[in-house]
């Protein structure tokens, strides 16, 4: 395994990912020969969420209470994993999902890429998956050349997976309900980690996600509700 490149804060917004675990960038930064060594994999790590992170999020970070402990129970689940199954490095394979409700505008999908980011520097290894559920239900049309089935798979079986903006457009159609029960019924039996957003309020998520969906996201996914004026107008005033 080659040596991972070394973070300079002239390309990463990346202190305030360290502070509140009490790290600094020379902890990260240190190689000490071993690949799978904390620091090592903490920086292996982050620089492969930087890679997934839009630019508009590049320095998010999750400040809401609710998203900390869900990013704190995975990273110690999977560090709780590395001790009973020895390994190499602790990798988030299985654990609790988080639904984050709210406007539009409010900061939810800032807050998922700030945990993503976060999770990230903590020297677990997590392979995110990120999607929209409008490029996710285009990707999954049937269409000439494309294997939908397997696309499918690959969002269904992603090891953590982050779907911005579920519930949201217009009527949803046979297509849109099939996706929707497939993809979180295959994550609600696997116990795999998934990360929602959506603008529907909770009294709204069986009428429109039916009652099969939302049954299982009320049972795998802590909830958060967040509330505030809508930022992006605010920041365009």
């Amino acid at each position: 395994m080659e040596p991972t490149p070394k973070i300079n804060l002239e390309q990463h917004d990346i202190l305030p990912l360290l502070a509140p675990q009490g790290r600094t960038l020379d902890w990260l930064n240190t190689d000490d020969g071993n690949p799978y060594s904390l620091p090592n994999t903490a920086r292996r790590s982050y620089l492969e969420a930087a890679r997934i992170v839009p630019l508009r999020y590049r320095a998010a970070t999750a400040q809401h209470p609710g998203i900390r402990r869900w990013v704190n129970d995975l990273v110690q689940e999977a560090f709780a994993a590395k001790e009973k199954r020895p390994a190499p490095a602790a990798v988030v394979r299985s654990g609790p999902s988080l639904l984050l409700l709210g406007s539009v505008g409010v900061g939810k999908t800032y807050q998922c890429y700030g945990a993503l980011r976060e999770m990230a520097v903590t020297g677990v290894v997590a392979q995110w998956t990120v999607v929209t559920a409008a490029d996710l239900y285009a990707r999954l049309q049937p269409r000439f050349g494309v294997d939908s089935e397997t696309e499918f798979e690959r969002h269904a079986k992603a090891p953590v997976l982050f779907i911005d903006d579920l519930g949201a457009g217009g009527k949803f159609s046979e297509h849109t309900e099939n996706v929707n029960f497939r993809l979180i019924n295959y994550r609600y039996d696997h116990q795999l980690p998934t990360l929602i957003t959506s603008n529907l309020l909770p009294k709204e998520l069986g009428a429109r996600m039916g009652d099969r969906v939302a049954s299982r996201l009320v049972e795998m996914c802590d909830r958060i509700t967040m509330t505030g004026p809508d930022k992006r107008r605010g920041m365009a005033a």
